[in-house]
């Protein structure tokens, strides 16, 4: 693929990334903004889903931020920003289910979220010297090429990350949307809404991981061209 092409791609990632996150927010905004016939809130939302799956060692915690909802392993928390945890809309119920399909996943050994955990560490390691190593690659290009390709390969890593996190997210979504369904939480009505909003917010981690392939592929052209 050569160099100009790769320019291309990056230019178009970030221009659909930066529109992606509009429609996001808007998507959001506007499923906010529409309550459940239930009258129950999105920490309500997780407690169901969490017993009704026979998990009880979780706890529902509400957070700061806007979109900061998650959920971590390492404390056993679901994590959901104020109006989700506090909000009645089909935006708070579709991201506290969503969240919880990641608990459910945990909890059933997902393979996809095992491989996902287990390049935390290696990851966390690379993102903290990677812009650096690669910076002294491209400086250095000439007369300590191997130095960039050291970089390649710790960016690889985050590359790697990218494209695991898909099947992940996707697969909590879907979990949340059959939950959210099969319970009655949302109906004919509102079940396209859940949809649609998991959807958007699908669609950030494919652009994350698209542009985290394209600045991958930039950086192997230059050191193809030095070679």
């Amino acid at each position: 693929m050569s160099s100009s092409t790769i320019w291309i791609l990056m230019i178009a990632v970030m221009v659909a990334s930066l529109l992606i996150q509009q429609m996001l927010k808007s998507r959001f905004a506007k499923y906010s903004e529409i309550p459940l016939s239930s009258g129950i809130t999105g920490a309500d939302v997780a407690r169901r889903m969490l017993e009704d799956h026979g998990i009880r060692d979780v706890s529902i915690v509400s957070i700061d931020g806007t979109l900061t909802d998650h959920y971590n392993p390492q404390t056993k928390t679901v994590n959901l920003s104020k109006d989700v945890y506090y909000g009645n809309s089909v935006a708070a119920a579709a991201v506290a289910a969503h969240e919880c399909g990641h608990v459910v996943q945990h909890a059933t050994g997902y393979a996809p979220l095992k491989m996902r955990s287990a390049l935390v560490p290696v990851v966390s390691f690379s993102n903290s010297i990677v812009s650096w190593v690669l910076l002294a690659g491209v400086i250095f290009i000439n007369t300590f090429p191997s130095l960039l390709w050291i970089g390649i390969a710790l960016f690889a890593m985050t590359t790697l990350f990218s494209f695991i996190t898909l099947p992940v997210e996707i697969n909590a979504s879907a979990r949340a949307v059959k939950w959210l369904e099969a319970t009655g939480v949302t109906n004919y009505e509102t079940r396209p809404m859940a949809i649609d909003a998991l959807r958007w917010a699908a669609y950030t981690y494919v652009i994350a991981a698209i542009g985290s392939l394209a600045t991958l592929l930039y950086y192997i052209s230059l050191a193809d061209r030095r070679n």
